[in-house]
Formats: structure tokens, C-alpha cells, sequence
């Protein structure tokens, strides 16, 4: 046999892939079969025990981090095994463990792709594309900051994984225009996609219609102080702190993702071209667009309307799915485009989040972390407090987070004689805002479908992202919201 043909025994092992598997793998064993481990003790004295089943979900929620940040696999691929060592290792029923990786949120993500093919198949995406680079020009970092502005303004009023979901195709179309080799990752890409990404989270914090978080935090306060936070006193003190890191991160892109072109010669012209091309607005756009946005107004007004309040938000929009199918706008070819990887991934992310909050793993994690600080300066407290949602958030769904810290802080708090406000407040910041893992939010997962950027590069550019997140809620904390008449102590 010739030399040149003998494959190369180099070339063969991808020594980084194995070395990350073999980690994940010596993470899961070394935890699920350690000796039993200390329990966590609430301030009041209380004992919180560390089951096997807990510690078998630690082990499998690391392996799964390892994994998806490393991408030793397809990150649906390690999405399907957190639903396998749950069930092999006998930490949770098969039932159960894969039940919820079919959770209403993970259709909730399915539904908001197939309004993002919507968008690209019918033309409203280049239509809204060449509108809005018509008005942004051709600077590139005056399209990075029309991009951020609208999926910031856009959250305020739909959820932000519609918001992504409608973004997306309108960012490949952008992006087309800047450059004829799409497939080829470049700086302006990775900043567009990941800052949609993270913009997406900023904005969400500002109103109760961003995401389902919110909610579920003023029902926490609620059920631990007696009193209400209202829509608009929520929307007052966020506001501010969602802009001012929707700018934070304009500039932190501009930095680290500065585009290669500073500007696009003729592209404002070129889109004015493209946009008179495509004559007036279609049937199929009338039609879809009013079936997006009929979802998108009941989905905002469920929560004040006695008759749709029992109604899950996923039915809403999956039923816009079906309309689409059922008009004839989408066929079968366009369901077999739907990114399934992206499916499985939040799949696998809901079933082991699911999993660290009904073994008691992540509450006996909190406790543990905010007991160390019980006895620490007020502002200390809040911004562990915080820096633990924030961590949290990027592993299990942000609600889970909020649910498991928040009302072991709101106990603590008053030790320290912090308010409830700055508490609860400053939890909703940093559980919006998870930059480090793409099962932290769909927007993430979502910007990951564009090709531009591996789980490794989102993760390394999360940590500075993370760090201002924390400098921001600090002075959050501290200066701008007893500015604002926040009660900061009791």
C-alpha cells in the first residue's frame, strides 16, 4: 500500500476531544459514588441532607457542563444522556427524566424556530432587514447598536425567545450582505449573533413580559414580605439598569468583536434597491405576520385576561405551527429544516434542571453558598446572592434559579437587615442575563444555529461579559436605586 494513503496517527486522535470526555466522564463517577456528604445548614439551625439521588444529580449536571461548554459531542447528543444517567443510575424514573425534556418550554423554543422560518420563507425578514439598514446606514457599528436597540426595545413587550427567534433570520440576512462566504465564522458575525443573544437577555429584565422569571420572583416576595411589586414599579427601577447594560454591551462588542470592515460602501443604497425589488407587501406576509403578532398580543395580555390566564403560553404560539401548516405556508420540507440539535439541547438542559431542584441539589447548593455570607457586610450578601443566580441561571432555567435562591435569601436578608427590594431586584437582573452557557437561555441557543461561534468561544467571551454584568448590578445596588427611592435597609 502506498505511504501517502496510510492515514496519520496524528491526524487520527483528537487528543483535546478525548481529554474532555474522559474529564466529564471522571467528574460523574468520582461525585455519584463519593461518600455521603456534609449537610447544609440554614441560618435557623435547620439541616438540609444531601441524598444519593442529589449527588447523583451534581454528578450528572457536571458531566453535562463539561461536555456542552467542550462540545465533545453534538450538544444535542449530551442533551439525550442527561436524560439516560438519570435513568440508568436510577436517580429519577425514565418517566420522569425524559417527560420533561419535552417540557412547554422546549416546545415553547420549537414553536419560536418555526416562526423564525416563517419570517425567512415568506420575505418579512429581508423586507424588515432592508428597512432597518436603510435607516442604520453603512457603519458597522451603527448596525451592531439598530440590532441591539430593537431586540432590546422588542423584549419589552414579547418574550426573548420570540424575540430571538424573529431576529435571527433578520441577522442572516444582514450578515449576507457583509459578507458572500456565510459559512465562514468572522468577528462581525460572533458580534452580531452573540450580542443578539445577550441583548435578548437585557431587555427581558425591563417588564414582566420579557420572560416568565419575573413572575414568579413577585410571587415569591409576595408569599415571604405580604406585599405586591406592581408591573410599573418593576419596569421603573429596571429600566435603567437593562439600557444601561444593553450600551455596556454595544461597547463590549465593539472591543472584542470589532468588525473587520468598519464600513459597507454602498450598502444603504444597495438595501434601498433590495427593498424596492421586492415590490409590495405579499399576501403570505399579511397573513403570517398577523398570525405572529395575534400570538404574540395574547400571549402578552394572558396574564390580565380571566379567560386565557389558565392557558400555557406554548399552546398560543404551537398554535401558530399548525395555522401555518393548515395554510399551506410551510410543508414537510420545512419542518425537516427545523434545527433538532437546538431542541434537544434545551430538551436535555429542562430535564437536568428539573432534576438539581426536585432531588434538593441546588437548594442544598444555595443554602451552602449564602450561609457563608450571613455574617458579612449587606452589600456582600446581595452581590454573592447575585453572583450565585447568575451562575445558577447559566446551568438550569432561570426560573428554577429565582425559585431556589430567592426565598432563602429573603430569609437571610433580614439577619443582615438588607430589604426585600434590593434582593429580589438584583436577582432579576443577573437571572436574565446568562452569558457563559447556551442552555443558560433559548436566545443563546438560538444565536448558536448561525454557525459563528463554538460553546467554547461563547463561554470564554461570558466570563468579561459576566464580570460586567456583576460591576453593573453592584452600582445597581449601591448608587442607582437608592437614587431612585429603593429602600436599600430596614
Amino acid at each position: 500500500m502506498s505511504t501517502n494513503m496510510m492515514p496519520s496517527a496524528n491526524s487520527d486522535v483528537d487528543w483535546k476531544r478525548i481529554i474532555f470526555l474522559s474529564i466529564g466522564l471522571i467528574l460523574f463517577f468520582v461525585v455519584n459514588f463519593s461518600p455521603p456528604w456534609p449537610d447544609a445548614i440554614d441560618p435557623s439551625g435547620k439541616h438540609f441532607l444531601l441524598s444519593k439521588e442529589a449527588k447523583g444529580a451534581l454528578a450528572v449536571f457536571l458531566l453535562g457542563g463539561t461536555w456542552w461548554v467542550f462540545e465533545v459531542v453534538p450538544i444535542g447528543v449530551t442533551s439525550l444522556l442527561m436524560g439516560i444517567l438519570q435513568t440508568v443510575f436510577l436517580i429519577r424514573p425514565a418517566k420522569t427524566a425524559f417527560q420533561q425534556m419535552f417540557d412547554p418550554s422546549v416546545v415553547f423554543i420549537f414553536a419560536s424556530l418555526v416562526i423564525g422560518i416563517v419570517f425567512t420563507k415568506t420575505g418579512l425578514t429581508r423586507r424588515l432587514a432592508y428597512k432597518m439598514l436603510v435607516i442604520v446606514g453603512e457603519k458597522t457599528s451603527m448596525i451592531y447598536l439598530g440590532v441591539f436597540v430593537v431586540t432590546a426595545a422588542l423584549t419589552h413587550i414579547m418574550a426573548h425567545t420570540a424575540v430571538a427567534a424573529t431576529m435571527f433570520p433578520l441577522l442572516i440576512t444582514i450578515y449576507g450582505l457583509y459578507t458572500d462566504d456565510t459559512e465562514t465564522p468572522t468577528r462581525f458575525g460572533k458580534g452580531l449573533f452573540i450580542g443578539m443573544a445577550y441583548v435578548a437577555g437585557a431587555g427581558s429584565i425591563v417588564t414582566l413580559l420579557g420572560a416568565a422569571r419575573g413572575a414568579v420572583a413577585l410571587g415569591f416576595y409576595k408569599e415571604l414580605v405580604g406585599t405586591d411589586i406592581t408591573f410599573f414599579q418593576l419596569a421603573y427601577y429596571m429600566f435603567p439598569i437593562g439600557w444601561i447594560m444593553t450600551f455596556a454591551l454595544w461597547g463590549f462588542f465593539m472591543f472584542f468583536f470589532k468588525p473587520e470592515q468598519r464600513t459597507i460602501p454602498g450598502l444603504r443604497e444597495k438595501a434601498r434597491k433590495l427593498s424596492k425589488a421586492m415590490g409590495p407587501i405579499t399576501k403570505n406576509e399579511i397573513i403570517a405576520a398577523s398570525i405572529i403578532f395575534g400570538c404574540i398580543f395574547l400571549m402578552s395580555i394572558r396574564p390580565y385576561v380571566a379567560i386565557l390566564e389558565p392557558i400555557d403560553k406554548s399552546a398560543i404560539i404551537l398554535s401558530s405551527t399548525v395555522l401555518f401548516f393548515v395554510i399551506r405556508i410551510l410543508d414537510i420540507k420545512d419542518l425537516e429544516s427545523i434545527p433538532w440539535n437546538i431542541i434537544l439541547l434545551f430538551g436535555g438542559a429542562m430535564s437536568i434542571g428539573f432534576c438539581l431542584w426536585e432531588t434538593g441539589a441546588a437548594e442544598w447548593i444555595a443554602i451552602n453558598w449564602l450561609s457563608m455570607f450571613k455574617d458579612s457586610n449587606w452589600f456582600v450578601f446581595v452581590m454573592s446572592m447575585s453572583f450565585l443566580v447568575m451562575m445558577l441561571t447559566n446551568f438550569i432555567m432561570n426560573v428554577a434559579a429565582i425559585a431556589i435562591v430567592l426565598p432563602v435569601a429573603l430569609v437571610i436578608g433580614p439577619y443582615l437587615g438588607v430589604g426585600p427590594d434590593v434582593i429580589t431586584f438584583s436577582a432579576l437582573v443577573v437571572a436574565g442575563m446568562p452569558f457563559l452557557l447556551l442552555v443558560g437561555a433559548a436566545p443563546n441557543a438560538i444565536a448558536y444555529d448561525s454557525k459563528q461561534f463554538t460553546t467554547g468561544e461563547f463561554f470564554g467571551y461570558g466570563i468579561p461579559a459576566s464580570v460586567i454584568l456583576m460591576i453593573i448590578t453592584g452600582i445597581a445596588v449601591y448608587f442607582i436605586w437608592p437614587l431612585m427611592g429603593m429602600k436599600i435597609m430596614l
